[in-house]
C-alpha cells in the first residue's frame, strides 16, 4: 500500500511539474500575442485620433547629439501641417531655412545663402523621403509605418513607442525612433531618432495647435 501511494505521489508530483514547465512555456508567447493585441488596439485609438485633425501648428525644439562631443547641438523651428498634404518645416535658429510642400510640389530656402529652389516629390527621393515621413507622424499613417517599421509599445502613460527600421538599408544607420504622444494622443509631442553610432536627434513640440485655421500664406517661402 505504501509503495502504491508513493508511486502515485511521485505520479502526481511528475504530472504537476509538467503542467507547470508547460504553463511556462506558454506564457511568454500569451504575454506577447497580449501585448500584441494592446498595441493594435491602441494603433486603431490613434489613427481615430488623427483622422479629426485638420491642421496642426507648433514651434519645436530641436536637439542634435554627436557622440564625439558632449554637448548637443540646439536649434528652434515652426512646423505646420494641413490636410490633406500641406506641409512647412522651418528652422528659425542658428540660420532661417526650410521648405514647404503643397502636394507633389515645393520649395526650400536658405536665408543665409539666399538660395531658393523648387522640386517635385516625384522626382526628388530625399524630399520625397522627408515629406512621407512628416505626412505620416502628422496624419499618423499605420498602414504606412508598419511597412517600414516593427512597432513596440514602450508605456501607455505617456504613450510611447519605439519603431525599429525593416529596411536593411535605413538599419544601417538608424537603430531606432522613439515617439511620444501627447496627452490627449492626437499628435506627437517628442520624437528621438537613435543612430547605430551613438548619435541621436530629438525634435521637441512645444505648442501644439490643433484644427486652428491656416492660411495659404503660411505654405508660401518667406522673402529672401
Amino acid at each position: 500500500m505504501l509503495l502504491l501511494m508513493q508511486r502515485s505521489r511521485f505520479g502526481f508530483n511528475k504530472q504537476l511539474i509538467v503542467g507547470l514547465l508547460l504553463l511556462l512555456l506558454m506564457m511568454p508567447g500569451a504575454a506577447r500575442m497580449a501585448q500584441a493585441a494592446e498595441l493594435e488596439a491602441l494603433l486603431e485609438t490613434l489613427q481615430q485620433e488623427a483622422a479629426a485633425v485638420e491642421s496642426l501648428y507648433s514651434p519645436f525644439l530641436q536637439q542634435k547629439h554627436l557622440a564625439i562631443f558632449d554637448e548637443s547641438l540646439e536649434s528652434s523651428g515652426v512646423f505646420a501641417y494641413r490636410r490633406p498634404d500641406f506641409l512647412r518645416w522651418q528652422l528659425l535658429t542658428p540660420v532661417d531655412s526650410g521648405f514647404v510642400i503643397r502636394g507633389d510640389k515645393g520649395e526650400r530656402w536658405n536665408r543665409l545663402s539666399g538660395e531658393r529652389d523648387d522640386f517635385t516629390i516625384s522626382s526628388d527621393p530625399v524630399m520625397g523621403l522627408i515629406s512621407r515621413q512628416l505626412l505620416a507622424w502628422a496624419r499618423f499613417d499605420i498602414a504606412w509605418l508598419k511597412t517600414r517599421y516593427e512597432l513596440e509599445l514602450l508605456s501607455e502613460q505617456p504613450l510611447s513607442l519605439k519603431l525599429i527600421p525593416k529596411d536593411a538599408g535605413e538599419a544601417t544607420f538608424i537603430r531606432d525612433i522613439l515617439i511620444v504622444f501627447a496627452a490627449d494622443r492626437s499628435h506627437v509631442q517628442q520624437l528621438q531618432l537613435n543612430e547605430q553610432e551613438g548619435d541621436w536627434t530629438r525634435l521637441e513640440f512645444t505648442a501644439m495647435e490643433k484644427n486652428s485655421p491656416l492660411d495659404d500664406s503660411i505654405f508660401q517661402v518667406p522673402e529672401l
